[in-house]
C-alpha cells in the first residue's frame, strides 16, 4: 500500500501559497484494509476514507467511466491494481494532477510542474469534456490564480467554448452552480470568475441579463468593488454577491435566485440594495421616502437589514455613503421612539401607528430638512 499527497495541496505548495487542506490517494489497497486500520469510510459507494486521527481524506486510487449525462454519471473502479497514473489522468488540470510520495518525491506524468512555471491551466486528457462541472472549476481556478499571472491554455479554452456551445452547462444543477459561485466569492476573485465565464460564452449560467450587459467597463467596476472588499476584509457572501446585481432589476434578481438557487439572505440583500440604493445614497434624501425605506426594510425589528444595505453600498462606491453619520443618528433616535408614550396619552387603535410614524418622521426631518 502506497500513500501520496495529491491535488491542491501539492499545487499550492509549489506556488508558495498556504496549504489549507490535504487530500491523499492510496494505491494498492482495499476498503477492508483501510477500515481495519481505523479509517472511516465516507459514503457507501465512493472510496473515500477519513484518517482515524487527522480526519484528512484518503481516497483509493480509481478510474472513472462515463455513463449517462451530467457530472454525476460516472462509474468508479477502485480495485487494488489501479495505478497512480491511472488515478491522476482522470483529474481536470495538469496542475492538479501532481502527486507527492511520502519521501517528498513528486510524481508528475502530465507536465503539471512545467505548466505551473509557465502559469498555464491545461486539461489533462480528452476525458475532461465528460464532466461539465469542470467548466466552472476552471473558471474558478483562472480567477483564483489570476494575480499570479495564470491563464487558460489555448487548447483548453477552445474545449471549454465547445462544451458551453454544446449545452453542457445546462446539465448542472442550480445548487452546484451556486456552490462554485460561493467558492469563487470566498476566493475574493469573483469579478475575474465572471469575466472568464463571459469569455467562454458561459456567463448565462448565472444570468443571461448580466451576460448581455457585460463589458470591459463593467468588469473594471466589479474588480474595483471586490478589491475594496478585500482591502477591508469584507467576506460576507451576501454583501459580495450584491455587487454583481446592482446593474440589474429586481425582476432580474428574482430570476437569478430561481436559476441558481440563491440562499434567501443573499437574495434579500441583493433585492434590498437595488430597491433602496437611490434614496440611501442621496446627500439630501426626501424625508417621507426615507421613512418609507425604513418601513419596508422593517428597520424597527430588523436593523441588520439596513446595515447590510449600507455596507453593500459602501462596497459599490468604495467609500461610505455620503450621509452615513446622519443615517446612523436618525435610525438610532427613530428606533428609540416608544409607542407606550402615545398609549399613556390616551391615543388608541390605529391612531397609535399614525402618532408613531409622525414622531419618526419628525426626527428624520430634524436631520434632512
Amino acid at each position: 500500500m502506497q500513500v501520496y499527497l495529491v491535488g491542491g495541496a501539492v499545487r499550492d505548495a509549489l506556488l508558495g501559497r498556504e496549504v489549507k487542506e490535504r487530500d491523499y490517494v492510496v494505491v494498492g489497497a482495499t476498503p477492508e484494509q483501510l477500515i481495519k486500520q481505523g479509517y472511516q469510510q465516507v459514503g457507501k459507494d465512493f472510496p473515500v476514507f477519513l484518517h482515524p486521527k487527522t480526519k484528512e481524506e484518503y481516497a483509493l486510487a480509481r478510474t472513472e467511466r462515463k455513463q449517462g449525462q451530467g457530472y454525476t454519471g460516472f462509474i468508479c473502479d477502485f480495485t487494488p491494481d489501479v495505478t497512480l497514473e491511472q488515478d491522476l489522468i482522470r483529474r481536470d488540470l495538469t496542475v492538479n494532477a501532481i502527486a507527492q510520495a511520502e519521501d517528498g518525491t513528486l510524481v508528475d506524468p502530465f507536465g503539471g510542474q512545467s505548466d505551473i512555471e509557465n502559469r498555464l491551466l491545461r486539461h489533462v486528457s480528452d476525458a475532461f469534456s465528460e464532466d461539465p462541472l469542470r467548466i466552472l472549476r476552471v473558471a474558478r481556478f483562472a480567477a483564483r490564480y489570476h494575480y499570479l499571472g495564470f491563464s487558460i491554455a489555448p487548447e483548453t479554452e477552445r474545449l471549454l467554448i465547445a462544451m458551453v456551445k454544446a449545452g453542457e452547462l445546462e446539465t448542472l444543477t442550480a445548487e452546484r452552480v451556486w456552490l462554485e459561485c460561493e467558492k469563487s466569492l470566498s476566493d475574493g476573485a469573483f469579478a475575474e470568475f465572471l469575466n472568464t465565464l463571459f469569455k467562454i460564452g458561459g456567463l448565462h449560467v448565472i444570468s443571461p441579463t448580466l451576460e448581455s450587459q457585460w463589458s470591459d467597463a463593467l468588469y473594471q467596476t466589479m474588480q474595483a468593488r471586490f478589491d475594496y472588499a478585500n482591502k477591508h476584509s469584507i467576506t460576507d457572501t451576501a454583501l459580495l454577491f450584491s455587487q454583481v446585481t446592482l446593474s440589474l432589476t429586481e425582476s432580474d434578481i428574482h430570476t437569478i435566485a430561481q436559476q441558481i438557487r440563491l440562499p434567501n439572505e443573499v437574495r434579500d440583500v441583493a433585492l434590498n440594495t437595488v430597491a433602496h440604493r437611490s434614496i440611501l445614497t442621496d446627500k439630501q434624501p426626501d424625508c417621507d421616502a426615507l421613512l418609507g425605506c425604513f418601513n419596508r426594510l422593517d428597520l424597527w425589528r430588523r436593523p441588520e437589514r439596513l446595515n447590510a444595505v449600507l455596507k453593500a453600498l459602501e462596497i459599490s462606491e468604495q467609500k461610505p455613503v455620503a450621509c452615513i453619520t446622519q443615517l446612523h443618528q436618525v435610525t438610532e433616535q427613530a428606533s428609540a421612539v416608544d409607542p407606550q408614550q402615545f398609549i399613556a396619552q390616551g391615543i388608541k387603535g390605529a391612531d397609535i401607528k399614525t402618532a408613531l410614524e409622525n414622531a419618526r418622521l419628525s426626527i428624520i426631518k430634524n436631520y434632512f430638512s
